[in-house]
């Protein structure tokens, strides 16, 4: 049986809006321009994107029903999740030639997911014709908190470090975006797509420009973590690139060899190869005092983010696309 042919992904979605946007507010951060998009606006867009995509994901998987590649992919997502931190880790150690505790505290980030990137891919695959299956949303969500485990087992080899447990689970289990996400899948998990049609023109007709505006800010945050950064090297920055690179294309690899369609290896190729640099940094900053937030940070936000929003999602797509046909 001829394997199934998808239509392939092209460096056009370097001049969609939403990237467009993006380069927009880099431009005004290296130029130093006064714009600035207000703090509570961009927490409000924020809770906006993650409560729309949350609510699609449910709904998607309420018509189709839990399914062999939905188990197939979350499966994948928690390996991927658990094992990416440890060659993080052996390379930050080795070639990014940083101490115990930081690499563990960067590893942390690099196997953990960003929410925004995510967000972006499913915009841009989904206008290429390789929409991701809603499951992925879930799929996000499982993969945030077990690499967080990994690099504290990781920083307290052979060290006694103080760590307040408690609030260590509670930061990882319970940060806003995994309940948003969560509980928006959930939601729409329950009311289905009858259920979600009043609400639809909310969070259906506003989503791309509300993306474009949370992306305008991103582009001036990473930039001006950039410009500012003076923990970042050379040798970070290469890692920041490489690790993406790698991690996304076993994600797009696996996705395929598993059966997952084009949009949903891609998918998960994109969170094999992106950072977090809002739930990771949160849980690091309790359980690792002592790690240097200028270093995961600018690795996370000003490198790994912007190569991934304009060169690595057309990459992954392709990548996964390829595999998959």
């Amino acid at each position: 049986m001829p394997r199934q042919r998808y239509p392939m992904p092209s460096l056009d979605a370097l001049f969609s809006p939403a990237i467009l946007f993006f380069a927009l507010g880099a431009f005004a951060a290296f130029a130093r321009s006064d714009l600035a998009v207000p703090e509570a606006v961009a927490k409000g867009l924020s809770l906006y994107l993650m409560a729309a995509i949350g609510l699609k994901g449910g709904v998607a998987v309420s018509e189709t029903g839990f399914t062999r590649d939905m188990a197939a992919a979350a499966g994948l997502g928690v390996a991927l999740s658990l094992l990416i931190p440890l060659p993080a880790y052996a390379l930050l150690r080795g070639f990014g030639r940083l101490d115990q505790v930081n690499a563990a505290a960067v590893s942390a980030h690099y196997g953990s997911v960003s929410v925004v990137t995510f967000v972006t891919c499913v915009e841009i695959f989904t206008a290429a014709g390789l929409p991701p299956q809603g499951y992925m949303v879930a799929v996000l969500a499982l993969m945030e908190t077990p690499p967080i485990v990994v690099a504290l087992l990781l920083a307290r080899r052979g060290q006694t470090i103080a760590a307040p447990k408690g609030a260590l689970l509670h930061e990882a289990m319970l940060n806003g975006s995994v309940v948003l996400l969560a509980g928006s899948f959930l939601i729409g998990l329950v009311v289905g797509k009858a259920g979600y049609a009043p609400i639809a023109p909310m969070f259906d007709a506003g989503f791309r420009g509300a993306l474009c505006l949370f992306l305008l800010d991103m582009g001036l945050v990473a930039a001006k973590r950039l410009r500012d950064s003076r923990a970042l090297t050379a040798r970070l920055a290469a890692i920041a690139i490489i690790l993406p690179l790698a991690n996304g294309g076993a994600g797009a690899m696996l996705g395929a060899l598993a059966g997952l369609d084009a949009g949903s290896a891609a998918a998960l190729a994109v969170l094999a190869a992106s950072a977090s640099y809002i739930a990771a940094p949160a849980a690091i900053r309790l359980a690792l005092p002592q790690a240097d937030p200028s270093l995961y940070l600018a690795m996370s936000l000003a490198v790994t983010f912007p190569f991934n929003i304009t060169l690595g999602i057309p990459f992954y797509g392709m990548l996964a696309t390829w595999a998959a046909s």
